[in-house]
């Protein structure tokens, strides 16, 4: 009777690099005493279970000449954000890889979109959870569907012999950390696991023209949970993000084989499930009866959606020794940049203030655009002088204290039109990009910091 082979290996547990010995040092991504034993049983015989004979796409040498270009088959889902994130629509084929926090909401809403798809069949693979805890979820969310299958396994070769018999169009897998392939004699979890199970799914998506949707974890410093292969291997990752203290969740696009890594989609976590925001700026910005000093809203642009959200700045007199810097939602090396031109160029004595930021509904902002925005709402606390209602701001700030031109000029000025605001301030050097009789709205230029602080103030 013939035995399989048992072969031990070491994985690092950072990047999923193999070496056939322990090394203090990985070789891959430099990193220290990050590699782990692990036990590999090679077993042929289970290899490729799912296969159905005549259905698998083979592979062949073609001219790059012959190759026939096309638009990518895509399934347009009735979740429009979830379509504005992947580009369009899921791709036919493509294997989505979607991780975030614990208790974040990835399950739920995952779930929900299964459920949306009412005419496609969709299996949910869990390996979390029993079914009777995904049927409560399905019930709490209010959505039939006739065509959505449930599966609670974790072993690869039995989860592709049920796909054999279904034949499902859609396949979401929760999570990728919970399944195991016989092939590999370790736990679920580990380097080596994560990285054979999700090349199984990943040959399965390619050659039966599947799109897969799997489900991850992330570690506590935020990056996902697994070998760094695992995002190379998939078609499209997307980050789930947001602050348990708000309602809102953002789905954010790092890697996109099918379109563009800037865009996102926001949600509204309710009692049934995650409601799509198609107009966030009217969440972004609180409907406020006073006009309270430190407060600016900055016209920014997330991929190619336009957005008014509102800057919070507190400066007050510092009580320590040393001044705090505090930002929610902004970059705080930024912060210190725009603080040190409000001091050089402007005259500001910030370096004895306690200065807080914050971005209002727990946005986390990377666009350069709001600097503008930052320094009127700081000037304005600063002062204790309120700045206008009907105006917003948008424009990068130089280390010169210039006011720098941004992009999309066009599409921030038509929100903020659109949002019933009356001023917007913008820098000279866009003058440009946009035609001003075109907007109702009143469109002020300027080229120097300091040119706005006497306009305001």
């Amino acid at each position: 009777m013939a035995t399989s082979k048992i072969k031990t290996a070491f994985f690092c547990s950072n990047c999923g690099h193999e070496s056939a010995k322990w090394l203090g040092k990985c070789p891959s991504c430099n990193e220290w005493n990050v590699f782990v034993e692990e036990v590999i049983l090679k077993d042929n015989n289970a290899k490729e279970s799912w296969e159905d004979n005549g259905k698998i796409r083979k592979g062949k040498v073609v001219n790059i000449k012959e190759v026939n270009v096309h638009d990518e088959e895509r399934i347009i889902s009735p979740d429009t954000e979830l379509n504005r994130v992947l580009g369009g629509g899921i791709v036919a084929g493509s294997i989505i890889l979607a991780a975030g926090e614990p208790g974040i909401g990835k399950s739920t809403l995952f779930l929900q979109i299964g459920l949306l798809l009412k005419n496609y069949v969709v299996l949910y693979i869990s390996g979390e959870e029993s079914e009777q805890q995904v049927k409560m979820r399905a019930e709490r969310l209010q959505i039939e569907n006739d065509n959505f299958y449930l599966l609670t396994e974790t072993t690869t070769q039995n989860i592709f012999q049920e796909i054999k018999k279904l034949k499902p169009q859609i396949v979401i897998v929760d999570s990728i950390q919970t399944i195991q392939s016989n092939l590999i004699d370790s736990s679920a979890g580990s380097v080596s696991q994560i990285r054979e199970s999700a090349a199984e799914f990943q040959r399965f998506a390619k050659e039966t023209n599947t799109p897969v949707f799997l489900i991850g974890h992330i570690t506590k410093d935020g990056t996902i949970a697994g070998p760094k292969i695992l995002e190379h291997m998939v078609d499209v990752v997307l980050q789930f993000e947001g602050d348990r203290h708000y309602a809102y969740r953002i789905l954010r696009t790092i890697k996109n084989r099918f379109g563009s890594t800037s865009e996102l989609g926001i949600y509204e976590m309710t009692g049934s499930g995650m409601k799509q925001v198609t107009n966030p700026s009217e969440i972004l910005i609180s409907q406020r009866e006073d006009n309270l000093s430190g407060t600016a809203i900055a016209a920014t642009v997330e991929g190619l959606r336009p957005m008014l959200i509102e800057v919070q700045a507190l400066v007050t007199q510092s009580v320590y020794g040393t001044p705090q810097r505090t930002v929610t939602g902004f970059d705080l090396r930024r912060l210190q940049l725009l603080l040190a031109v409000l001091e050089k160029r402007g005259g500001f004595h910030f370096g004895v203030k306690d200065v807080f930021v914050n971005i209002a509904g727990g946005l986390k902002v990377e666009d350069p655009s709001i600097d503008l925005a930052v320094i009127c709402a700081l000037l304005s606390s600063y002062e204790d002088v309120p700045l206008p209602k009907n105006i917003c701001f948008t424009g990068e700030v130089g280390l010169n204290g210039e006011i720098r031109a941004v992009s999309r000029i066009e599409q921030r000025i038509a929100e903020a039109e659109k949002m019933g605001f009356d001023k917007i301030i913008v820098s000279a050097y866009n003058k440009k990009g946009f035609d001003k009789n075109t907007y109702k709205i009143e469109v002020v230029t300027f080229s120097q910091v300091y040119e706005i602080y006497k306009y305001l103030f």
